[in-house]
Parts: structure tokens; sequence; C-alpha cells
């Protein structure tokens, strides 16, 4: 079992650098396998008010402070992403941080939001898929040469991606299509605060979307990732594992100033190496 931090990209981190290198710092020193930063760039009144950074600059700024602990977008909104500059700016981190990035994609649900970044809550799934071939297509080696719906390229983007392929795609959601994207085009699929009778039904479905659709020899292993709804302790970690699940992503459940702190120290002491 993996261990991963939520929640550096938001609250007193956004507003705070010092207190953002020190706890990134801490997490990597306590075990942590990666971070993640969450991505919301416009909210309506009264949805979350807490500041938050948006999200490939919080991954850049963690890559330059830390050294071995992997990064991750837990999820991006991609609908609302330009892809062929996300592409490149995917690219840049993962070859600054020297192969540490990983790529959690959604599409999305809050309309203010989507409408505002020239996507809506209609077109969010066909432009998700369209534009996780569109980076595939850019992390490519050879020339990309691509013609959708909503984005049409010719060209090279150099360098490439320190990992080969591009960064692993993990994809949210629940939805029968959120499935079938993670299965034919994810390299693993995340759910957002199931427990672990609902992490057990989740991966049902899975194996149900993977039969229906099949699965690309070349995506091997569908990598599991939760999030968690409450407080986790051991035994909570080990029914997760024994549902076949490979990484929890922990987060605070308040925004006391202290709470982050005492997370990174309390799973690194009863968590990590231990399920």
């Amino acid at each position: 079992m993996k261990f991963a931090l939520y929640g550096l990209h938001r609250d007193s981190n956004a507003t705070d650098p010092t207190t953002l290198v020190r706890r990134a710092r801490a997490a990597e020193a306590a075990g942590f396998e990666s971070l993640w930063a969450g991505d919301h760039i416009l909210l309506p009144p009264g949805v979350d008010e807490a500041p938050r950074l948006e999200t490939v600059t919080a991954l850049t700024y963690l890559a330059a402070v830390t050294e071995r602990v992997r990064l991750a977008s837990g999820v991006f909104v991609l609908p609302q992403r330009q892809p062929v500059l996300l592409a490149k700016q995917l690219t840049s981190i993962d070859v600054l941080s020297g192969g540490r990035l990983m790529i959690g994609v959604g599409v999305g649900y809050i309309e203010a939001e989507l409408t505002a970044l020239g996507a809506n809550l209609a077109d969010r799934a066909a432009r998700t898929d369209e534009y996780l071939a569109a980076l595939r297509a850019l992390w490519a080696a050879e020339q990309a040469d691509f013609t959708g719906q909503f984005v049409t390229f010719a060209g090279t983007q150099r360098p490439l991606p320190a990992q080969p392929g591009g960064p692993p795609i993990i994809v949210g959601g629940m939805s029968g299509s959120a499935l079938r994207r993670a299965v034919r085009h994810g390299n693993g699929w995340y759910g957002w605060q199931l427990t672990p009778a609902e992490t057990a039904k989740a991966l049902v479905d899975l194996r149900a979307a993977a039969d229906k659709h099949g699965r690309p020899a070349e995506l091997g292993e569908l990598e599991i990732t939760i999030t968690p709804p409450g407080v986790l302790d051991l035994d909570t970690a080990r029914s997760y594992a024994d549902a076949g699940v490979h990484r929890l992503v922990v987060q605070p459940h308040d925004t006391e100033p202290d709470t982050m702190d005492r997370l990174i120290e309390s799973v690194g002491d009863t968590l990590v190496g231990r399920t």
C-alpha cells in the first residue's frame, strides 16, 4: 500500500510559501509516496471559499522543493484545460522533476466554472475523451497530427516527457463513462471518499467495464487509488488493501492550523510501511 497526501495546494499552504515547503518536505521525509493537488479555478460563492493555488503552478513549486516524492493532480478538470498547452506544461514538470509526475483527470461538475473556461456540462465528457487522446499524441515520439471536434494540430513538442509515453494518467469518477475511460485509456482509477465496502463494489464495476470495453494490453494492470471518507487507521488501511487498493490519498478533515502537521506525522508513524 502506498500513501499519498492531498491538500498542500490549499488553505494556509496557499498563502504561506514557508508553510507549504515545510509540510511538503515533512511528508517526503515521513515516507509519503506522492503529493496530490486538486484543480478548481473558479468556484461560485458559497461552494468552497478556501484559498487554493492553481494546480500546474503548485505542482511545479512542489517539484522544485522536493527530491523523491511523486507529484499528482487530483484531479485536473480536463475539459476546461487547453490540451496542447497543458501537454507542454505537464511535460515541463515531468522533465524538471525527474519523471515524478502523475496526472489525475476528471470531467468536472460545476457548470459556472466549466462555462467560464469555454466548456459546458453537455460537452465535458466528449472533450475529456478527445483531450486525453491529444495528450497521448503529443507525448508520443513521432510527430503529432491530430484532428478532433474541439482541437486540431500538427507538429511536435520537445522535449518529450521524462517518462516514456508521458506521465501515468489516473481517471477519476464513478459513472459508466468514467469507468470506461479508466479501463480504456487510464493507467489508474481514482475513487473519491469511498469506504472499503464501496470500493469493493466499484472494483466489481471496473472489472465489468474492462470485460465490456476491453483493456489495451500495453496499459498493464489498472492501479487503484482511493481517498477515504474519514480518519484512517491501520485496520481500515488493511481493509482497503484487502479490497485491491494500491494507494490511499489522505486529507485533513478540518482547517485548524495544526491538523495537516498532525496528519503527516500520524500517517508516517502508524501507516507507512505497515500495510
